[in-house]
């Protein structure tokens, strides 16, 4: 487990919680033993053996196996001692693509503008349709993962670009919103 990967930040949510929390590797103390944080309360975990299906570990002295149950680009849904978990693989990349989704942003700019290329997944807006700040507008693949693509203001949709299939490169124009 290198701090490359996509363990050293993620978000999860437990199934029938409707909260999600955050894990985060801080540091790793030595070749199987990793301090970690987990909703903000630093934690000791030893990985005691790794699979490509599993990952055995004591954490607060407790052993535990998580089972990798399926994945896909965006998510890992794995079952930890019976419990079922998803972990968000590209945590903060939204984010990340939501902040810069239109150069220096203003209540004026019209274009949502691409800061990533990729295939156009699906379109989640219809033009001449309201949508408000932070609408998912599309969803885009892009290095073998799933991106949304979020409305930068309110407004309404005037003209859609993208269309599911096709693919954009960085900096084209993903929709216009007045």
């Amino acid at each position: 487990m290198e701090s490359s990967n996509v363990w050293v930040m993620t978000e999860y949510k437990i199934k029938n919680i409707d909260k999600t929390g955050h894990a985060k590797i801080i540091k790793q103390i030595s070749t199987m033993e990793y301090l970690v944080n987990i909703n903000n309360n630093e934690k000791i975990v030893n990985i005691l053996d790794v699979s490509e299906d599993y990952i055995e570990f004591k954490l607060d002295n407790v052993y535990h196996v998580a089972r990798i149950i399926e994945r896909s680009t965006s998510e890992i849904k794995i079952l930890i001692d019976d419990v079922s978990i998803v972990l968000n693989t590209n945590y903060g990349l939204n984010e990340i693509v939501y902040k810069n989704s239109g150069g220096s942003i203003t209540d004026s700019q019209i274009n949502l503008i691409s800061q990533i290329p990729g295939k156009v997944i699906s379109v989640k807006i219809n033009e001449k349709e309201e949508i408000k700040k932070g609408d998912i507008v599309c969803v885009l693949e892009s290095m073998k993962m799933q991106v949304t693509v979020k409305s930068h203001k309110d407004g309404l949709v005037k003209k859609i670009n993208a269309k599911t299939g096709s693919t954009v490169a960085k900096n084209d124009i993903i929709a216009e919103i007045e």
